[in-house]
């Protein structure tokens, strides 16, 4: 019959080793976990907690029991008893990883670090007990191979958790992501630890387009994220780093999302603010890509922050072309726009236009004559642009909402 772990996949087993081994390894174990314990806590930041408390006791628990169940292994090849024992408590390992929010490097270096103390304790045990070069080697791959056992089913675990969020957690992490949003008066340290995540100093907002699914456990585990309501969100610690790009990407496939920019987590608001406004305007075909990054785009998202202020800005600034037929206004300002943008020769200005340069000359009289004292007035030049700019990027979308943007309130 075969042991849990054998039936986890891992059949391939070392030499048998001497079954005296084990009764030289028992009387070191208790010395052992408090040396692999005082590693851990010292080398893996998020276990460095008060030994006293019910981390430090699940921590403590976990090495003797892995230590004692790998003595049994040597002793008697196949304990089942033991190895289910063992296979449980990894398991369970895991599982606690994901409840607490983090990813698995945590645990992934406890179980490195557990080994290399290991080892060298055996390194130092073996001389006095005339064990064999040919032994030393067998149980040295004997005690990899477990942990590579042990990290394997912690991993499964993991992902077993992950698959199924625990409703209240996954509640109170949605609670959490709410009162991070509401601005930098909301204490937000107690729901945070309830919900098993650490304050970020900085964070980066993302905006998913309505009903978008997602694909939970492609998710980092200290991503906080809301995809019931009718605007979905998802909250980043930290920069949004080509890792979490790819992350964004399978735990989103083909759906269009925008990226704010990291803020200090009290302007968490204003991360999203930009977020849902990008996303809206990628939705509507002003700006480009499944994935908009705010980064990218601060000008045309300044431009287009308040639409109604940029018209009032246009009608007051072109005012003077209000005689014209529409399309000779949109000849002159397109001409004008791309010299403001450009200041380039009537040659390089025709080349972008795909007109003559002569064109470009006769248009640009006509606009002296029209706009002349306004553009030697470097502030209405400029208000000038920024109308011109705002019209083009305008011009790119739909100019019909697009039924899946969420609505996005903007100060009057």
């Amino acid at each position: 019959m075969s042991s849990p772990l054998e039936a986890a996949g891992f059949t391939e087993r070392p030499g048998r080793l001497p079954p005296r081994l084990a009764r030289l390894m028992r009387p070191e174990l208790p010395s052992l976990a408090d040396e692999i314990v005082t590693e851990i806590r010292r080398a893996v930041p998020v276990y460095a907690r008060p030994l006293d408390g019910p981390y430090g006791h699940v921590l403590r628990r976990s090495v003797e029991h892995h230590l004692a169940a790998f003595a049994d292994r040597v002793a008697a090849p196949g304990t089942a008893e033991r190895d289910a024992d063992a296979a449980a408590t990894a398991r369970t390992l895991g599982q606690y990883e994901a409840h607490e929010g983090r990813s698995m490097d945590a645990l992934q270096a406890a179980y490195r670090i557990g080994g290399q103390v290991a080892w060298r304790r055996v390194m130092r045990v073996a001389p006095r007990h005339d064990i064999s070069a040919s032994v030393m080697s067998r149980l040295a791959d004997a005690l990899f191979v477990y942990l590579d056992e042990l990290a394997a089913l912690s991993l499964d675990g993991y992902r077993e958790a992950r698959a199924r969020p625990i409703p209240a957690l996954d509640e109170r992490r949605r609670r959490l992501l709410r009162l991070v949003v509401d601005g930098p008066e909301t204490e937000i340290a107690e729901p945070a630890e309830a919900a098993g995540w650490a304050v970020p100093e900085e964070v980066t907002l993302v905006a998913a387009e309505p009903e978008a699914r997602c694909v939970w456990t492609s998710l980092d585990g200290d991503v906080l994220a809301d995809m019931e309501c009718a605007a979905p969100h998802l909250l980043f610690p930290g920069a949004f780093t080509a890792e979490r790009r790819a992350m964004l990407d399978e735990a989103l496939p083909g759906r269009r999302v925008a990226v704010g920019l990291t803020m200090p987590i009290g302007q968490a608001a204003d991360s999203l603010r930009w977020a849902r406004q990008a996303l809206g305007l990628a939705l509507d075909g002003v700006l480009d890509g499944p994935v908009t990054l705010c980064e990218e785009n601060l000008v045309p998202l300044w431009l287009l922050s308040d639409t109604a202020l940029v018209d009032q800005l246009t009608r007051r600034r072109l005012a003077v072309l209000d005689g014209m037929t529409p399309g000779q206004q949109d000849r002159l300002t397109e001409t004008l726009r791309t010299w403001l943008v450009t200041r380039g020769t009537a040659a390089e200005i025709a080349a972008l236009l795909h007109i003559h340069p002569q064109t470009v000359r006769y248009r640009m009289r006509k606009i002296e004559q029209t706009l002349g004292d306004e553009l030697a007035d470097p502030e209405a030049r400029f208000g000038i642009e920024v109308a011109l700019r705002a019209a083009h990027l305008r011009a790119r979308g739909d100019r019909r909402p697009d039924p899946r943007r969420p609505h996005v309130m903007t100060p009057r």
